[in-house]
């Protein structure tokens, strides 16, 4: 599995319009058998920065497969609006490194 990385600067009149375009993008990633999903954050110190992680088979599944799939074309145009906005669109590799605190169950 590979991680693309992609930060955005997206001033705060086009948030809307930015997220609702992931979310329109949303089924067309979910279609593709080399996309294992998406995270999409927003800072809160500094709310016009975004980093999106989308989870890709691997980088040939990525750049190969999805790329060449006949719903890309549709995904792309959905999110080229941003594109000017883009710092950072990096695949990275994942390591064993990792840890996360059980989801906390609350009783009732």
């Amino acid at each position: 599995m590979t991680t693309e990385v992609i930060r955005y600067k997206i001033p705060s009149a086009q948030a809307e319009a930015f997220e609702q375009a992931y979310r329109q993008a949303e089924p067309i990633l979910g279609k593709s058998k080399h996309c294992l999903g998406y995270d999409l954050h927003r800072g809160i110190e500094e709310p016009e920065n975004w980093i999106l992680l989308l989870h890709w088979d691997s980088v040939e599944g990525h750049e190969q497969g999805f790329r060449r799939e006949p719903d890309f074309t549709d995904c792309f145009n959905l999110v080229k609006p941003f594109f000017q906005q883009i710092q950072e669109m990096k695949h990275y590799g994942h390591t064993q490194m990792q840890w996360k605190r059980p989801s906390f169950v609350k009783s009732e």
